[in-house]
């Protein structure tokens, strides 16, 4: 628990780059919030807000809210921020101390706001480092990579089509052509009126991709929202082509956490919001938030840190908690919202489960092994990680123990999958893959299997909640928010968390924070005249 003290009024701190683009796409979009005053000095009483969550959209509300001079109390149910990008210490049977991760995350450059987050308490960003590459690998021999594209769209798609082994050029005449139109021309909300109705999968075999690149290309990329294409949303995997490839010329490289989570992100980030007065309470679990009586909102919670705290009231509340825990809050607080805003939350479901693997191996794999490595038809295997390759924990480890540690994930799990199963699957297919790991003793291992994940299936956009609620004092923030910007994932968390923040300053008269997004329609004039 970290007590915060007196917050800075200053404006204009918070390193969100209002005039300039974020990054290397000139077309890169701002969206300017409503004008006002720069901080809260001006208001007869200091207003306070609890943000409940401490994952990337609650650090994300707190930081721009602090940052204005409002009081904010952060309420994380874990000993630790981060949310699903968190991290925590662990003893190995060898004796060293370590970092483990709830999983691998890829900090594309397209993330405007979520880096712009990160640079408030590391503005050089040297808590994330580049990879290279991350080559894609089907089970059929076929692999994909995409280093060395071109950035602009579409010369990035013709070169990896012309290169890639999964496209052959006699296969261009026979795609469905209209079909493939919405691909190359998404506006955000318009594509959701569109495609929301479709799954991926109908999507993908309407436009007659080949079979390969459908597997290679495309199902990698949909199970990274942790669900099969037959339960992701067309629109979905459209916004994320659009964010990622045709709308953006940042391009499809990304940067990883150069270190454990913690380290790299959230301890620089909590020290960040103590200075700015916040006040940081974890292993305090929400139950219920109900009508207060000096303010508007009561916080209930039975943890130890709450009741030392001495809960004060608070004039708004952010609830950025997972899907879980959104609806466990919203059934203990009979008076929020509306009976259809109620229905809305009680029906979000989770994606299913998924597997985090970590191995410390007593040998190291070849060399010439990438960072990661994305994989397709290797039964529950998705990805393999590298981590001395970037990480500066693992690689001291490898240096002194002469092995490697490697991270497996395993996504969209069907039923109620077993460890003890999975386990034996994931450790054949890396051997197929990684044959040196077949004779490497394991000195320990992790595993993370979970089921907290949002799930965005097909239709499910109209009804998915917005930021704002029927309550102007109580917001929603996370990546299962509806958003009516090009972002996914974690900046679809870190965006939502700085809109709430932008709602709630708004209402009292104090000037927000600008936020960007990759170009928010179809970057071709000619294909935006071919589907109409």
């Amino acid at each position: 628990m970290m007590r915060g003290f007196t917050a800075s009024r200053s404006a204009g701190d918070d390193g969100s780059g209002e005039h300039e683009p974020p990054g290397q796409d000139r077309r890169a979009v701002p969206h300017p919030p409503h004008g006002g005053m720069p901080d809260t000095s001006h208001l007869a009483r200091l207003p306070r807000v609890a943000v409940i969550g401490g994952g990337i959209a609650g650090v994300a509300a707190a930081t721009c809210l602090a940052e204005r001079g409002v009081g904010v109390t952060v309420l994380e149910a874990q000993g630790r921020l981060g949310g699903r990008v968190g991290g925590w210490r662990t003893t190995l049977a060898d004796g060293s101390d370590v970092g483990m991760n709830r999983g691998f995350h890829a900090f594309f450059r397209q993330y405007y706001n979520l880096r712009a987050l990160l640079r408030r308490a590391d503005p050089d960003l040297s808590g994330l480092t580049a990879l290279p590459d991350y080559p894609l690998l089907h089970s059929a021999g076929y692999r994909d990579t995409f280093a060395g594209l071109p950035r602009t769209p579409p010369w990035n798609a013709f070169a990896f089509v012309a290169r890639s082994p999964t496209f052959n050029w006699r296969d261009l005449p026979r795609l469905g052509t209209r079909a493939a139109l919405p691909l190359a021309q998404v506006s955000v909300p318009e594509i959701y009126e569109r495609l929301d109705h479709l799954d991926a999968d109908t999507l993908l075999s309407r436009i007659r991709f080949p079979a390969a690149a459908k597997h290679l290309a495309f199902e990698v990329f949909s199970r990274s929202f942790f669900a099969e294409p037959t339960e992701l949303s067309a629109a979905e995997l459209a916004t994320m082509f659009h964010i990622y490839f045709l709308g953006s010329s940042e391009g499809l490289l990304f940067d990883v956490a150069a270190n454990s989570f913690p380290e790299a992100l959230w301890n620089p980030l909590a020290e960040y919001l103590v200075d700015h007065g916040a006040t940081l309470l974890t292993d305090t679990p929400v139950r219920a938030l109900e009508r207060g009586s000096d303010r508007r909102f009561a916080v209930r919670s039975d943890s130890t840190a709450a009741l030392e705290a001495g809960f004060p009231e608070f004039d708004a509340v952010v609830l950025a908690t997972d899907t879980a825990g959104l609806r466990s809050i919203v059934a203990n607080s009979p008076d929020l919202g509306t009976s259809r805003w109620r229905t809305r939350i009680a029906e979000l479901r989770e994606a299913p489960p998924f597997l985090v693997s970590r191995l410390w191996l007593d040998r190291p794999v070849r060399r010439d092994r990438p960072g990661f490595l994305g994989t397709s038809g290797y039964g529950p295997l998705d990805n393999i990680s590298v981590l001395e390759r970037y990480e500066h924990e693992a690689a001291r480890w490898s240096g002194e123990r002469g092995g490697s540690v490697l991270e497996l994930h395993g996504y969209a799990l069907p039923g109620e999958p077993s460890l003890d199963s999975l386990r034996a699957r994931m450790l054949a297919e890396l051997a197929r893959i990684y044959p040196e790991t077949e004779v490497a003793g394991i000195v320990d291992e992790r595993h993370e299997l979970r089921a907290d994940c949002p799930l965005f299936p097909p239709g499910g956009f109209a009804e998915r909640p917005g930021v704002r609620t029927p309550d102007p004092a109580l917001m929603l923030a996370g990546d299962l928010v509806r958003v009516d910007l090009p972002v996914a994932l974690m900046e679809r968390a870190a965006t939502s968390g700085m809109r709430a923040a932008n709602e709630l300053l708004h209402g009292w008269g104090v000037r927000g924070h600008t936020l960007w997004s990759v170009p928010d329609r179809g970057r071709f004039a000619l294909l935006r005249g071919l589907r109409r």
